[in-house]
């Protein structure tokens, strides 16, 4: 063994490979060995080996070489070699041959399925299982049945597991073995109980109630396989959370159960229970007490494995129950030294959430030694953690800040040293006695960055935070630095920092304007174009000067249009005597609607409009809708909703729409699909009905002239609208058309058709449809950059809510606003929760939104709203929506 280990070492281990240079075309060849008259099982299997790697390495045969392999692979069931046979059920479940070639192994896989010989039975059966189709599983079904229930336990659990696989495609023919498979849980086998009951759940999965029944009566003991206890136990863990209230004693349900589960003498049973019982909904400090004891005690446990789901599962626990975690302290500290380092660094993170602000220090010079032993991505889960104490112990902010500079100059790779920048950047704008301190951590580590992307954007982030410190001047020597000793990219990202400095403060001017004229001077055209336009913009030329807040606005403002809509709008801008307008620029970027890919096995969805090309979904819609008469006078299009579906799948005629919003008008463009071959549809018209949308007036229609099979088009319905008004309203749809019948044969239609019409489902036109998802790069900054002026801030109660998540994604659908840094995402457990949005209002007004939620122990959900834009009247909008 040494001597192979060696040449591992010493060469590339798949030099060694028995398989390696192997061909197709060769292994073909050698598989007519199959058809000697004398077989040699020996060279037989080593074929078969060769052909299952081909298969596994992703090799595809044509169908013509899998049916010659398939066939010759069939004389080998004559060879009575135990080894052979079970390559020949491997090899014949890989091919997967086609219905049409079943039947020639039918005969040789059900004879072995009632053999003496158990191991041909088992793989029988899994093999025909794996083959099969619906109309020959029911002349199996009755050996399935009986394999179900025999004695030995590898023949019956190869039947359930069997029966799990089957139940996807023919549930209805396998939940006729419930009794079989009832019979089954009770078995001695512990892995014919563990498959029992994990298909005997698939069965009655849709039954709450059956499933609550199935956990009780074995709740009581009759369980005795590990594995099926763990199943038992995940089972229990769904029906207690399904359950939607305590009984009359106070107890949640099944509790005791999952208590129990903690004392039983499998490992992997007490930690299924422990983490189960730490994962319930609501869970209290009483609750957690046993689980976290008995995980206590695996931390010191022997066995890595055992150390590892320990620990992982504190960690997950002291996400929302740190308290409840301390005791576990002590233990964790020595797993810092574990060998393991997945182990050491689940048990620093949760110290990190676990421990008390005097300890910070002292944990902080043990991680210190432990950082340089670990891999980059564990690197990263510590320094997330330590952020997250940071901004729990403020008053540390010094010791916590020089550890991520230390660390920060250490080697490592591009998304460590990101992460460590960003956990910076978000301690100097939390923290506001951190700024100084880590402005200059951060200009330190910019000396020696060796990354790009990181400098450009620490240099953006000291333009804005640090003209507002109280000693500006001492940043503007590291900046300027950049300009002299980085690359080109660089030197203009410090450029425009310089720049930013100038505009704020304006004892600095003088000296910017000094650096930024030497900047004229550098080689990069980027570089001297920034230096120009500065210059200007600053009044470092003597030319007339901006007012200081268009200047503020021009460096500082949020840039909240995609660039690939300004790229085509620039593109598509014929020079005129009318400068370019920016405002004209569409502000939302949508998938691309326009040519949707066909899946096998479902109708095509016409979504209308030019096939998809480079431009934008908005400009192509804006495009489409310009070039119909009807609408060309509608202006500029403000939003283009995604496609609603007007009919359920598989109906003969599909249809969706889609609605262009105008500031004056509502655009319904019905996307339409003729599903029936032997049918042409013309005049081809939708007719609506807005009496439930009395603010909307039908100005225009564009029926469609015909429609053929398989052929997407559209027709169109226009509405009149007030001005600027949210306008609401339901609109029932009724497709009209005359029908024609095609010649199969000629594919020619008929003169005379009939009338006909199809009901389609109601459209809705909701207040979100008013709103473009738009979002912002830092919502602190553009929140102040709105001001307070037109702020307006009420609290509303959203009654009961089956959790505060429930309650966070309902408003922000019903907003239809942008949520901005990852703030759509409760925590679990969490009792309150503060969510940030961002878009643009129709009439291209501005707004942000700041969301406050709180739930009560009633799961009554309690919000308080904030919104900031450029109009009162807007602001005053938002918050009717949410009224209403």
């Amino acid at each position: 063994m040494s001597q192979f280990a060696k040449k591992d070492d010493d060469r590339d281990e798949d030099e060694y490979s028995p398989f390696l240079g192997i061909e197709k075309g060769a292994v073909l060849q050698e598989a007519r060995v199959f058809n000697d008259s004398q077989l040699d099982s020996r060279r037989c299997s080593q074929v078969i080996t060769k052909l299952l790697y081909l298969l596994n390495q992703g090799e595809t045969f044509t169908k013509v070489e899998a049916t010659e392999v398939f066939f010759s692979v069939t004389k080998l069931f004559q060879s009575k070699d135990i080894g052979l046979r079970r390559m020949v059920y491997l090899i014949i479940k890989e091919l997967s041959p086609s219905s049409d070639e079943v039947f020639i192994v039918t005969s040789s896989l059900m004879k072995d399925m009632n053999s003496k010989t158990d191991v041909y039975r088992a793989n029988a059966i899994r093999v025909l299982c794996r083959i099969t189709d619906g109309t020959l599983l029911t002349q199996l079904e009755r050996y399935l049945k009986q394999a179900i229930v025999d004695k030995n336990p590898v023949v019956a659990s190869a039947a359930l597991v069997s029966g799990i696989h089957l139940f996807q495609a023919n549930p209805e023919i396998v939940k006729r073995w419930s009794n079989e498979v009832q019979e089954a849980v009770q078995s001695k086998a512990a892995l014919v109980q563990f498959h029992a009951l994990a298909l005997l759940h698939q069965i009655r999965q849709n039954d709450r109630l059956a499933v609550s029944k199935l956990v009780t009566s074995l709740a009581r003991g009759s369980v005795r396989s590990p594995l099926a206890q763990c199943l038992l136990i995940r089972y229990t863990s769904q029906v207690i959370r399904e359950a939607s209230a305590y009984d009359q004693s106070g107890e949640r349900p099944f509790y005791a159960f999952l208590e129990g589960c903690l004392r039983h003498k499998s490992e992997m049973v007490i930690l299924e229970a422990a983490r189960a019982i730490t994962e319930l909904n609501g869970v209290t400090s009483r609750e957690l007490t046993p689980a976290i004891t008995v995980l206590q005690l695996f931390l010191s446990s022997s066995k890595p494995v055992l150390r590892f789901a320990a620990v992982r599962t504190l960690n997950k626990v002291a996400m929302t129950h740190p308290m409840d975690v301390t005791s576990c302290n002590i233990d964790m500290e020595s797993l810092i030294s574990d060998q393991n380092r997945s182990v050491a660094t689940l048990a620093i993170t949760t110290l990190l959430k676990t421990g008390n602000e005097s300890g910070v220090d002292r944990l902080m010079k043990q991680i210190t030694n432990f950082m340089s032993d670990i891999a980059d991505e564990f690197k990263i889960v510590v320094v997330n953690a330590i952020r997250s104490l940071c901004l729990k112990f403020p008053l540390k902010y010094r010791t916590l800040m020089n550890f991520l500079s230390n660390i920060l100059r250490e080697e490592g790779g591009f998304e460590y040293k990101k992460a460590i920048i960003d956990s910076i950047v978000i301690l100097i704008r939390d923290i506001p006695d951190a700024k100084e301190c880590g402005l200059l951590h951060l200009c330190e580590f910019i000396e020696d960055c060796e990354f790009t992307y990181l400098s450009t954007q620490i240099l953006h982030f000291l333009g804005v935070e640090g003209p507002k410190t109280p000693d500006p001047s001492k940043y503007i020597r590291y900046i300027y630095n950049r300009v002299i000793l980085e690359n080109a990219t660089v030197r203009a990202s410090a450029v425009s920092t310089l720049a930013k400095f100038g505009a704020m403060v304006d004892p600095l001017k003088p000296r910017i304007f000094v650096l930024l004229r030497r900047c004229l001077y550098d080689s990069d055209d980027e570089v001297r174009d920034r230096a120009t336009l500065y210059l200007n913009t600053l009044g470092g030329d003597g030319s007339v000067v901006e007012t200081d807040e268009d200047v503020k606005d021009f460096l500082f403002g949020s840039f909240d249009i995609p660039l690939v809509n300004l790229e085509t709008s620039l593109k598509n801008y014929e020079p005129t005597e009318e400068p370019f307008n920016i405002s004209s620029v569409p502000r939302e970027v949508k998938c691309q609607p326009l040519a949707e890919k066909k899946s096998a096995g479902k109708k095509p969805t016409a979504l209308g409009g030019p096939p998809a090309g480079p431009t934008s979904t908005v400009d192509t819609f804006e495009k489409l809708l310009s070039s119909i008469p009807e609408f060309s006078t509608f202006g500029q299009l403000f939003k283009s909703c995604a496609p609603v579906e007007l009919t359920e799948a598989e109906t003969e005629y599909a249809v969706n729409v889609v609605k262009h919003i105008f500031d004056k008008h509502v655009v319904f463009q019905y996307n339409c699909t003729n599903t029936i071959p032997e049918q042409l549809l013309e005049n081809v018209v939708v007719v609506v009905d807005a009496s439930e949308a009395e603010e909307f007036a039908e100005v225009a229609t564009k029926p469609l002239k015909a429609l053929p099979y398989d052929t997407p088009a559209q027709t169109f319905v226009a509405f009149e609208k007030p001005e600027g008004i949210p306008a609401v309203g339901r609109f029932s749809n009724v497709l009209k058309f005359l029908v024609k019948e095609v010649d199969p044969s000629t594919g020619e239609a008929e003169e005379d058709g009939v009338e006909d019409e199809y009901q389609l489902e109601d459209l809705e036109i909701v207040a979100a449809d008013y709103m473009l998802k738009v979002g912002v790069s830092n919502f602190r900054n553009a929140w102040e950059s709105l001001g307070p002026d037109f702020e307006r801030v009420d609290e509303y109660g959203l009654g009961p809510r089956e959790s505060l998540s429930e309650a966070v994604n309902a408003v922000i659908n019903l907003l239809g606003m942008q949520p901005c840094e990852g703030t759509e995402v409760v925590a679990a457990n969490s009792r309150s929760h503060t969510c940030l949005l961002s878009g643009v209002y129709i009439g291209n007004g501005k707004v942000l939104v700041r969301l406050s939620f709180g739930i009560d122990s009633s799961k009554e959900v309690a919000m308080k709203l904030a919104v900031r834009s450029e109009d009162e009247s807007v602001s005053d909008a938002i918050h009717d929506v949410v009224a209403n």
